[in-house]
């Protein structure tokens, strides 16, 4: 199974009971052994198919196309010390990544940072969020960032309340902002000073 070391993929294989086993083992695991860590090449098929599944399945993204590798891999070239990507993983697979972006090329935004996380969906609300995201933005002080935005689909109570405890206030919603899965979304806008 995609995402399961090969231990656990191959008791999730035997049958309805393994397959339960294995999940609970995985969550067991995620909850008490998640290395964060910067991303790396090899990370990226991993990368791909959680930002995929979330295009096919969540709103968390508004791209509507799944990303072929080669995009994936140019993506991954453009960031650099100034934009990092991190890796959040576990018994050797990768379940979540977030990383940096520039608000703008216009240099008076050079101090401020978009923030995006996504997670693995066999782990969310295993508290890898809560680490990403504090890893993110200790990332971000030691590179001088004074302010990180976040622009998360209003419906994502989760993330809301994620950003919320690491800091954030809200900035503003954006109404009918996009529109995916024949529905209008909004985005809410959320920002954090760091000191």
């Amino acid at each position: 199974m995609d995402g399961l070391p090969p231990d656990l993929a191959d008791l999730a294989q035997s049958g309805p009971a393994g397959a339960a086993e294995a999940c609970r083992r995985f969550c067991c695991d995620i909850a008490t052994a998640v290395a964060i860590r910067p991303c790396r090449v090899e990370d990226l098929p991993a990368i791909l198919r959680i930002y995929n599944d979330d295009i096919e399945t969540g709103v968390a993204t508004w791209d509507e196309t799944p990303w072929t590798m080669q995009a994936r891999e140019a993506w991954f070239a453009g960031h650099d010390d100034s934009t990092p990507v991190l890796i959040a993983e576990s018994a050797g697979a990768v379940v979540g990544f977030a990383y940096l972006t520039m608000m703008s090329a216009k240099s008076g935004w050079r101090f401020t940072r978009e923030d995006t996380i996504y997670l693995d969906s066999k782990v969310r609300g295993q508290g890898v969020g809560d680490l990403l995201l504090g890893a993110l933005l200790e990332s971000a002080r030691a590179i001088g960032v004074h302010l990180v935005v976040a622009s998360i689909t209003s419906t994502n109570v989760a993330s809301l309340e994620l950003h919320r405890k690491h800091g954030f206030e809200d900035a503003g919603t954006l109404r009918g902002a996009g529109f995916k899965f024949g529905q209008w979304l909004d985005t809410t806008h959320m920002q954090r000073i760091l000191e």
